[in-house]
Formats: structure tokens, sequence, C-alpha cells
């Protein structure tokens, strides 16, 4: 890549967030995503359960509700009502894309989550995020306005004056190289990467956060980290499987060692997993168990194929027994603070999805928000953007220095630990 690469828009994401902002920017600017993997190896791609949605606007108040309890009520508000009241708008948007949601006849068909007062979750089989991401991909390919850098990893800021003029990043050979935009949107993910035992993909290492915290703009609540119940327990090393929030909601109760139901499986993620947390330490165990006896085979079959096959792969049939299951990270709440058009403390920086903290989620989120989240406010970026839209006069001429960066990653997540340490202790 030449080093000087210059480009209207820069994404730093592939996921659902960056993709769904480059698709709402008019195809005469020039956008360049940048990814730090393949541009499928993204997080948004593991989403099984669903993406949430206002049914009607009857619906409006327990939507409401039930986000604020699963956050603590420390959500803000307004970014929740922002988020309810676009749901409809970008499902519409979706559907345009070509992204299918289960129906029955001409009607959609809603499955159910914990913490949520009815069934509101749309859905694709157990692969909901693989089939709106891939769609949204698909067509940024189609886009001639769009470039999509593949195994780009992003090192630092271009920035000046409490300004953001792009990004230094080298490519899967080592390469190092500026890009430069008139506006930057930092879609990266979550955090997991930084963590022993995660549903992330390893390449997600909370750069973003780090160079955040490096250049001083502001951040919230980055020790707000959800841990999902439900992943499939095993000794083997990697990202650890997710068991869908969805198989609970459709029946599937939790035991411990003795085959006894201890915990209202329905209840917000981080009660229940606390609950497991708190059964394997009274049962010196590594794991709990979780059974699909309540759902009927042909549901199961048809409802959850991908986790029904992975299970049998790893030797456990879960039309005919539980399976092994423990917490593990999952996800991000906190993240690099934005308001209500995702724009960062600094000038000509946005930032959208996991690696975004506008509040919706408070201290916890609800199931299936964030997909629906990251899409409500990416958008939103994307029109912003548009609607302040002034170019840079900004020429950096000085020499890429690349030794500055050696052993980047690690000073990096070092960076993250220590902050969300600290983070903690301050609320303790």
């Amino acid at each position: 890549m030449q080093n000087n690469l210059k480009t209207d828009i820069l994404i730093v994401g592939s996921g659902v967030a960056g993709l769904y902002c480059a698709l709402n920017i008019p195809k005469e600017k020039k956008i360049t995503i940048v990814t730090k993997n393949k541009a499928r190896r993204s997080d948004s791609y593991l989403a099984q359960g669903g993406i949430c949605v206002l049914r009607d606007e009857k619906d409006y108040d327990s939507f409401y509700e039930d986000t604020m309890k699963a956050g603590h009520y420390e959500n803000n508000p307004d970014s929740v009502h922002i988020m309810i009241h676009s749901s409809r708008e970008v499902i519409s948007d979706l559907i345009a894309f070509g992204v299918n949601f289960e129906k029955d006849g001409e009607k959609f068909t809603y499955t159910r989550e914990g913490a949520h007062s009815c069934p509101r979750i749309l859905f694709h089989e157990d692969e909901t995020g693989k089939e709106i991401t891939s769609h949204l991909l698909e067509t940024a390919r189609g886009r001639d306005n769009i470039t999509i850098i593949e195994n780009y990893t992003m090192v630092d800021l271009i920035c000046e004056n409490n300004e953001c003029f792009g990004i230094i990043g080298h490519s899967e050979n080592g390469e190092y190289s500026k890009i430069t935009a008139d506006y930057t949107v930092l879609a990266t993910g979550g955090i997991g990467g930084i963590f022993e035992h995660s549903t992330n993909y390893k390449h997600l290492t909370g750069d973003a956060i780090a160079l955040a915290l490096k250049h001083g703009i502001k951040l919230q609540h980055i020790d707000y980290i959800q841990i999902h119940p439900t992943t499939l327990y095993t000794e083997k090393d990697g990202r650890e499987f997710l068991i869908s929030e969805s198989v609970r909601g459709e029946g599937a109760i939790l035991l411990n060692s003795k085959g006894e139901r201890f915990v209202d499986e329905l209840l917000p993620r981080d009660v229940v997993a606390n609950a497991i947390l708190s059964e394997m330490k009274k049962e010196d165990s590594k794991h709990v168990w979780l059974s699909f006896a309540p759902i009927p085979e042909e549901e199961i079959k048809a409802h959850f194929p991908n986790i029904y096959q992975h299970c049998l792969k790893e030797g456990y049939d879960v039309t005919k027994e539980p399976i092994p299951v423990v917490p593990s990270q999952h996800y991000f709440m906190g993240g690099i603070d934005v308001d209500r058009y995702s724009k960062t403390s600094m000038n000509r920086l946005y930032a959208a999805g996991e690696t975004a903290c506008n509040g919706v989620h408070g201290r916890n989120r609800l199931a299936s928000n964030s997909l629906l989240e990251s899409l409500v406010f990416a958008k939103r970026a994307a029109e912003h953007i548009m609607d302040n839209y002034k170019e840079s006069d900004f020429s950096d001429n000085r020499p890429l220095n690349p030794t500055q960066y050696r052993d980047y990653a690690e000073k990096y997540k070092q960076l993250v630990l220590k902050a969300i340490e600290k983070e903690k202790q301050s609320h303790e």
C-alpha cells in the first residue's frame, strides 16, 4: 500500500456498524474500510440469537423498561429511546439489502430471550449475525465508492489540536502506512482478545480503546464488561462457542450436577451468570448443565441448527442429553464516549458499535440489543457526518517512523487492562 492513501471517509472495522455506516453515506464520497483480519471475521458474524425490534407502539413501554431494567437503570434514557424508535426503519433497510428473517407465512416470527417481557426478536435460524453481516458486506463490495482493505491493523491515530485526520497502520507483511481522511469512524468491535476466555475473535483486542487512552479521547464505563452465562465448556484452547440466549428463551433449563434447577433462566445475563458461578463454586465444579429437553426435537433442529451441529461435533446430542456450559467474557458495554450522533470528544472522529458507548446498555446489555444498537447509531454517524461535512486541508509530510510502534500490541493490551482495573477500583 502507498504511504499516503487519501480518502474522504475512513472506517476502521468491517462488522455491522462499519458496513452499515458506509452504506448510509452518499455514493459520491470515497469511503475506505480497513479491517484487522478478513472482512468476515467480525463478532457481528457470530451473533446467534437475533435483533430486537419494536413490534408496535404498544410494545414501547415494555421494550424500554426491559432495556433499562437489564442495564440496572444506568442506561442513557435518550439513547434507549432513539434505539427503540429507530428499530423498524433499520429492519426495513436490512430487508431491502436482502436479509431474510424467519416468517410464518407472511408474518414475522418473533422469539424471546432472557429479561424480555415478550417475544420481540427477529432471527434467521441461529445465525442472525451472519445473515445480516454477509448481506451488508456483499452490498458494500458492490459499491464503486467503497474500498475494503483486509488484514490491515491500526496502530495509531493521526491527530492534531483535538482533530482526527486518519490513522497509521500496517499490512499483513508489516509494511506501515498512513491513511488520511476528512472523517474517521472507529468500529473496531469488542475487547475479548485481551481475556483468556471469551466468545470474541482473538484479534479483537480493544485497539480503539487503547488509542483513546493514548490521545486523551473521553471514555465511558470501560469496566462494564458482560459475562455471557452459557458457552460450551471445553478443555480446548481458542474462542468459546456461544450457546444463544434464545435457547433458554425457548425453554432450555440450567441444572447442577444433581440434575436440579437453581436459577430462573430468563433473568438478565449478569444475574444468571453469577448464579452459575455461585453453583460451580458450591459444587466445586468446572461447569453446570444446560438441558434442551423442554424444546421439541424438530424445533431444536430448525431454530438452532448451527448449535445442534456444533455440539454433535463436540460429542453431545442436545436432543438426547444436556451439555456442559460455563460463563465467558462476551460483550463490552463501555467504550469510547459518544453523543447521540456517535461523535467522540475529538473532532472529525466518530465511533460506533461495541467499541463505542452511548449509554444504551447501562451496566448490563439486554439480549439482542447489540446488533440493533450498532446499526442505529452507525447510521446516525453517517448522517451527522454528511450534515456537517467540511473538507480538511490537513497535510502531513512528517516521515513515518515504524520503530516507535515496536511491541505496540502488548503495550496497548496492558494499557487497556490497567485502565479497566483502575475504573473498577474507582467504583468499589
